[in-house]
């Protein structure tokens, strides 16, 4: 076993650090292997079965090709949360958390909140929320089927009760109904924007990267549309890029919503902005 990881060092450390394609290695052999990270120490002695080896050397050769990880083992943990991801969703990234955390303070854990996510891609957010206020309720929502059914079968492995589903383009997907708080991690990304072609990004879905000329376009509709689907007070809430906040905020008061803001993630940059609804809508 020991030499197998020393053997896809090399492999995987074009663009990494030999730590981070140490780690990188682990994480694929415990794939491979089926194992968890305190088996592969316990046993990093033992001989490894040669068709088992062969399937870590065809996930190690995959990700020097620059395959995210998630995509090779199907998996990614979010706020505590086993995921199912495929290639038809965004991969669940640490960053994100944040949009959940400042979501659930404002959802009292007392309440049958009404909350919805919109492009809810493999669940994330919508499957964290629902974890944290299971007295709430939760509408997941996006415009790709094969995306909905990779959150729906994290809802049911998750054993989630109090979410549901629904196809439809941002807002349209709402219907009649109406939320205490809208979050979204939608497409914020310029178009033609030279991160497109880089790392990860290279394999996720276009349509859940780039929105318009300046990245805004989504947030644009959702801001507008969602009006009239926000209980009076209502909070939305987006991710976005980390020089987008003042952009957004802006967006925000010129739809008539108040106390626009901005937080920032763990490496100081700009990545959420929320504000309240309190104007009859347009």
């Amino acid at each position: 076993m020991r030499d197998l990881l020393a053997q896809a060092g090399p492999a995987l450390a074009a663009d990494r650090t030999a730590s981070e394609a140490r780690r990188e290695a682990e994480l694929l052999l415990q794939h491979a292997l089926r194992v968890d990270r305190a088996w592969l120490f316990a046993h990093a002695g033992d001989e490894v079965d040669e068709v088992l080896a062969g399937q870590f050397r065809c996930y190690v050769s995959r990700r020097a090709e620059g395959e995210p990880i998630a995509y090779i083992t199907g998996r990614r943990e979010f706020f505590s949360l086993d995921l199912v991801v495929t290639s038809d969703v965004l991969i669940p990234r640490a960053e994100t958390e944040l949009l959940v955390e400042l979501a659930l303070e404002r959802i009292p854990r007392d309440t049958e909140a009404r909350i919805a996510d919109l492009g809810t891609g493999s669940g994330a957010i919508a499957l964290a929320l629902a974890h944290e206020r299971p007295r709430a309720r939760v509408l997941a929502t996006d415009a790709s089927d094969a995306a909905l059914a990779v959150a729906r079968g994290n809802a049911q492995r998750l054993a989630l009760a109090n979410v549901e589903f629904a196809l439809g383009e941002w807002c349209a997907a709402l219907g009649e109904r109406e939320f205490d708080l809208i979050a979204s991690n939608p497409p914020y990304i310029a178009r033609g924007d030279a991160h497109l072609e880089q790392g990860d990004l290279r394999f996720e879905p276009a349509l859940a990267l780039s929105s318009g000329s300046d990245g805004l376009d989504a947030i644009r509709t959702i801001t507008r549309d969602a009006r009239r689907h926000l209980a009076r007070g209502g909070w939305l809430l987006f991710e976005h890029g980390h020089d987008q906040g003042a952009a957004v905020r802006d967006i925000f008061t010129a739809n008539g919503y108040i106390d626009a803001a901005t937080w920032r993630d763990m490496e100081a940059r700009d990545r959420v902005s929320g504000a309240r609804y309190a104007s009859d809508p347009a």
